[in-house]
């Protein structure tokens, strides 16, 4: 059976349409990185920022041109913690979020 839509496009129409879909897939994005792993991290930031800001508007916003930002964000890429932190930093503001890093027992 062929899909209609795209992931892309499901994933872009539901974060438009839905703050705490958007909220909870940057929630998704920063958590995966800060477990520590970076590849499914940056996927997920990838399809926050096709699916919000784009990457035009966040390279105005990071001083950064869309192709390094698409690149750092890539499988392969390696983003400087002060351009991933920069990142971080334009999405929350972006969405007029605050974050907040808590502490709880390994399971």
């Amino acid at each position: 059976m062929a899909l209609t839509r795209s992931f892309t496009e499901t994933v872009k129409a539901r974060a438009q349409a839905d703050a705490e879909f958007r909220r909870e897939l940057l929630r998704e994005a920063l958590e995966t990185l800060l477990e520590g792993d970076l590849d499914v991290g940056k996927a997920v930031l990838r399809d926050y920022i096709n699916a919000t800001i784009g990457f035009e508007a966040l390279s105005l916003v990071v001083g950064t041109p869309p192709k390094s930002l698409h690149r750092m964000l890539a499988p392969r890429g390696n983003p400087s913690s002060a351009n991933l932190f920069g990142i971080i930093s334009a999405l929350r503001e972006s969405e007029h979020v605050r974050l907040e890093v808590s502490f709880a027992d390994a399971a």
